[in-house]
């Protein structure tokens, strides 16, 4: 089921960990940001589209996690963008003969079946630095950041004052590190630094997973993202509810600590 978030935005929300796929409204179709999860929601999403008398005209990929790159082919042969360290990350791992055996490792055990992967990253690479969606609809400007993956980006639809935030801001996810990077919390706390400056252009943000913020909600998003990283990069208590006793999902703690020890290891190593 389609829900509007905003005059011309609306959302899909999956099953698994609230994902969402947003659908921005132009001229003559639609972009489609992030489709996902299962095969069956992908139709049901192109079904609702066609309802609407909507195509897809383009896509968008917001970084190179699989269930973010993710294609159905009821969406139609339209150019699925990302930027060109996306695309580049995504061609990496398609030319080694065993992607398929790599992507089946890290889905989920209860979907393995369910998510198609046969147009997995199919990713048209946009030019380096480039800073808007080139499509007949609406200008979505792109933020490229380094937070959380390679090739990270978040959507501004101006028009409808929309921020588009990949998998960061989330009201039930605490950030994911990209801890292969050099500078995994600069890195994080820079992008934040960025939606910050942006905030005065923004009365919706809509995170990768979790619920949709409403007007004034993105200040306490941002706080709250950038106290779990400096307590992680200072070593000090983490104090927030998603990776707590109450964590909306059991298994966050877990992933918090793991995280908090490989960070501790870099600090240890003096390469954090």
């Amino acid at each position: 089921m389609l829900i509007t978030v905003a005059e011309g935005v609306l959302v899909h929300v999956s099953e698994f960990i609230q994902s969402n796929s947003t659908v921005v409204q132009g001229r003559n179709g639609v972009l489609l940001v992030d489709p996902g999860i299962t095969g069956d929601e992908m139709a049901d999403l192109a079904n609702d589209l066609r309802a609407l008398g909507r195509p897809v005209v383009a896509g968008f990929s917001t970084h190179p996690d699989w269930d973010h790159v993710l294609w159905h082919q009821n969406f139609g042969d339209v150019p699925r963008y990302g930027t060109a360290r996306n695309a580049a990350f995504m061609r990496e791992l398609l030319a080694q003969p065993d992607w398929e055996d790599q992507v089946a490792e890290v889905l989920p055990p209860e979907y393995v079946g369910a998510i198609p992967v046969e147009l997995l990253g199919h990713i048209t690479a946009l030019p380096d630095g480039a800073t808007e969606i080139p499509w007949d609809g609406p200008r979505v400007r792109i933020i490229e950041h380094r937070a959380h993956a390679v090739g990270h980006a978040a959507l501004l639809v101006e028009q409808s004052r929309v921020l588009v935030a990949g998998d960061m801001l989330s009201d039930i996810l605490m950030p994911f590190l990209d801890l292969e990077a050099a500078d995994p919390i600069g890195d994080y706390l820079a992008a934040l630094q960025l939606f910050d400056d942006l905030a005065g252009e923004v009365d919706v943000v809509i995170p990768g997973h979790g619920s949709v913020g409403a007007a004034g909600q993105l200040p306490a998003r941002i706080a709250q993202d950038r106290a779990y990283a400096e307590a992680l990069r200072d070593a000090g208590v983490v104090d927030d509810v998603r990776v707590g006793a109450a964590a909306p999902l059991d298994w966050l703690p877990d992933v918090h600590e793991w995280q908090a020890q490989r960070f501790a290891e870099k600090r240890g190593r003096g390469t954090a």
